[in-house]
């Protein structure tokens, strides 16, 4: 199923493209949060495109609303989904933006597809094969990544958006050793992990289980041995993740 789920993630890249082309109009959700004609035609083509791949499993998409705990509160199986994850990137037109498919099974991402529209880029990964690179249509290539030690000089990576001196100046007083900081858009981030091009990912401020299911996927089955530790839970009661960090052999806390 996994060529499916590339598959379709990459028509609703396309569709993303068409209006990244354009002026982009900009509207605005309940929480105030920027939303585009072009997060809602990723939304339909990847809902249409489960629903006929997969009519048993619910899904979770950014755009269509959050089922009550009590009617999700026993799935075993469901879909994520981020039709469009960094739409500021998006409206800033920076490339940064990506499409996100995750399939979750006990509360852990088996299947996660992070495509990159307008770099033609497709990062995915199952539990049963791996992570893998994709440009354009060339060979996928499998890719891994070590966790560092808490004592190494570390590569951080941070949010185009949301990056600060403060997250680097707290990880320097909790005694980490970062060297360098490269900025990046939506879940890139947990893509650059997992290639080895970053060592950590860390992230202070909330974010929900659609932006980070794909992208955690990703990271989790780049270990060269085993499966990566990720503190990342899905399905909880409420959808809000706190603050976490990847990339590092210890369990961190901010």
């Amino acid at each position: 199923m996994i060529e499916q789920i590339v598959e379709t993630a990459r028509e609703a890249g396309e569709a993303i493209l068409e209006f990244y082309a354009t002026n982009i109009e900009v509207m605005k959700k309940d929480d105030d949060s920027p939303l585009t004609k072009a997060d809602l035609a990723a939304h339909h083509i990847i809902i249409a495109a489960l629903k006929k791949l997969d009519p048993d499993t619910p899904v979770i998409s950014e755009e269509s609303g959050i089922p009550d705990y009590e009617e999700r509160k026993d799935w075993r199986k469901f879909w994520i989904v981020d039709p469009l994850d960094g739409t500021k990137e998006f409206i800033k037109k920076n490339g940064e933006f990506t499409v996100n498919i995750a399939l979750i099974d006990n509360g852990k991402p088996i299947m996660g597809v992070v495509h990159v529209p307008d770099k033609k880029t497709t990062y995915y990964a199952t539990n049963k094969l791996g992570s893998f690179k994709q440009v354009a249509d060339g060979k996928p290539k499998k890719i891994y990544s070590e966790s560092a030690d808490t004592g190494d000089a570390l590569r951080a990576v941070q949010s185009r958006s949301h990056g600060s001196d403060d997250l680097i100046n707290k990880l320097k007083e909790k005694g980490l050793n970062v060297e360098e900081t490269i900025p990046a858009g939506s879940s890139i981030k947990f893509c650059l992990v997992a290639e080895g091009k970053a060592d950590i990912y860390p992230r202070m401020g909330p974010t929900m289980e659609w932006d980070v299911a794909a992208g955690d996927c990703v990271y989790r089955y780049s270990a060269k041995k085993g499966v990566h530790h990720s503190p990342l839970t899905y399905n909880k009661p409420n959808l809000k993740n706190k603050g976490f960090m990847i990339g590092l052999k210890e369990n961190y806390e901010f």
